[in-house]
């Protein structure tokens, strides 16, 4: 009898919303968002998020820069816990968790009327009368914000540069609290999904095409990172930020992964100074994989091609590589020109030159992410000319963020083959999906990557399969954060 009833019952709903400060697989706070739905007239517990606090973990920060950025993200999940617990929770009640649609909305609308308040604040604080901006310019840390410094500081330095280079653009600022909006938006496309009892990744789908979503799904390739290239003394090369392998498309996920780890596994030894007892503990970067320094721009790359060549196997066949060169952090601003190894300075149009000599001779390399900074246009446009035919060029640090770029409805980035996209802040699954969309009406590859603090949470798998994204870039086979997500994906390849 109860069975029969139930169907009577009304849908479930959303009846809370419950943020906490937790943190990430580098120990920085971050926050947790779990739903509660009225289930059958019970209130229930569906399930729980967590978003990672966008962070780039600098390698050579200033102890100072570093005690305001831990500053500055503890505040912010501060305040996305409070806006959650709050706000959040009253705003998004008694709605269907299967309405992404609207719950997207209503978190869009909250998150402009919260930038609208501060730049309302910002103005007052600009229009306050001459007697006390004496006060006020005694400490002017007090009314400045974080950002304006730095640019200041950027722009300072273009100006003596030696070389005319664009200059750099100004960062997007990050609204302290937007957490709760992207953690909320996932939270919820995570209990529609667990309420229409199918998987996450099949939920995003329908979410993006509707009845036509696809009946087959191809998983994403993994760029999985095997090498993290030491940035201070006393290795040289500064360039390589990561070495990552991509197994061919004719592989299994499961097989690839296999082959990646023996890859890895005879890198260790190759990197073990000879007679010498085995460590235990091998230096792993935060990404999840080894860290080494190189003295010059080849020797990471035959170190590849080494261990590949004692296991059997031949690189740009058996497995490719792609480079995150992040050119971003190497740009010093008063010469003009990149840093590429210590001491060693490039122009932009010497970079072009640099990586065409360099896959002409690695052709095994198929992808380059970040090769330049975006504000270098004219380079990008002559680097897809010389090398679109022979490998991916992607942007990653060089993309417009993902709110600006769905209000745009314009590729404002560097002329390239795709887009790292990552899921921060005031992102919400809505946005992923516009995004995408436009991505792929203009023949961009989509890759979903992960930020450098990561979270345990696996949904970024689902998103990216739900998505159609080509590649996925999840960091390393070590450390719990990012092991979790290619489980994931092994587990999805099976249900397929």
């Amino acid at each position: 009898k109860a069975n029969y009833f139930s169907k009577f019952s009304n849908a479930p709903v959303i009846c809370k919303l419950v943020g906490r400060k937790v943190l990430d697989g580098v120990g920085q706070p971050t926050l947790e968002v779990e739903i509660y739905c009225t289930v059958k007239n019970y209130e229930k517990r569906i399930c729980s998020t967590v978003i990672p606090s966008y962070s780039q973990i600098c390698e050579n920060a200033l102890p100072e820069t570093t005690e305001a950025d831990e500053k500055e993200r503890n505040d912010s999940v501060n305040t996305a816990v409070e806006w959650v617990n709050e706000s959040l929770n009253t705003m998004l009640r008694d709605l269907k968790p299967t309405d992404q649609c609207q719950v997207d909305k209503i978190l869009g609308d909250y998150f402009t009327k919260k930038v609208e308040e501060k730049k309302e604040i910002q103005k007052q604080v600009e229009e306050e009368p001459e007697a006390t901006s004496a006060l006020i310019s005694c400490a002017p840390s007090a009314t400045s914000l974080p950002g304006k410094k730095k640019a200041a500081k950027q722009g300072k330095k273009g100006a003596v540069a030696k070389k005319t280079i664009p200059p750099a653009e100004p960062v997007e600022p990050v609204l302290c609290g937007s957490l709760a909006i992207g953690g909320s938006s996932l939270a919820v496309s995570k209990a529609g999904a667990t309420i229409t009892r199918i998987p996450l990744y099949l939920h995003i789908a329908l979410l993006k095409h509707g009845e036509d979503s696809p009946k087959e799904f191809t998983l994403p390739l993994p760029m999985v990172t095997v090498l993290n290239c030491e940035k201070h003394s006393p290795a040289k090369l500064k360039l390589m930020k990561e070495v990552m392998l991509i197994p061919p498309v004719q592989l299994s996920l499961k097989q690839g992964i296999e082959r990646v780890l023996d890859i890895q596994k005879e890198m260790m030894r190759l990197l073990e100074p000879p007679g010498r007892a085995p460590r235990a503990f091998k230096r792993i970067s935060h990404l999840g994989c080894l860290i080494t320094g190189c003295d010059n721009l080849e020797q990471p790359l035959l170190l590849m091609q080494t261990a590949c060549n004692n296991i059997g196997l031949e690189l740009g066949t058996d497995t490719y590589l792609a480079i995150n060169c992040a050119a971003h952090e190497l740009m010093d601003y008063v010469k003009g020109e990149y840093e590429i190894l210590t001491g060693m300075f490039k122009s932009p149009d010497e970079m072009v030159d640099m990586y065409v000599e360099l896959i002409n001779k690695f052709p095994f390399i198929i992808a380059l992410i970040d090769p330049l900074r975006k504000e270098d246009r004219q380079q990008w446009d002559n680097m897809c000319c010389a090398l679109g035919s022979k490998c991916y060029l992607i942007a990653e640090d060089a993309a417009t963020y993902i709110p600006k770029l769905k209000i745009d409805q314009n590729m404002n980035v560097p002329m390239c083959s795709g887009v790292v996209l990552k899921y921060i802040n005031q992102t919400t699954v809505s946005d992923l999906i516009e995004v995408t969309g436009l991505l792929d009406s203009q023949r961009h590859i989509t890759i979903l990557g992960s930020p450098d603090g990561e979270s345990s949470d696996d949904s970024l798998v689902d998103l990216a399969v739900g998505l159609g994204a080509r590649f996925i870039k999840l960091g390393g086979l070590s450390r719990g954060e990012r092991v979790t997500k290619y489980n994931r994906l092994l587990a999805i390849e099976e249900e397929l």
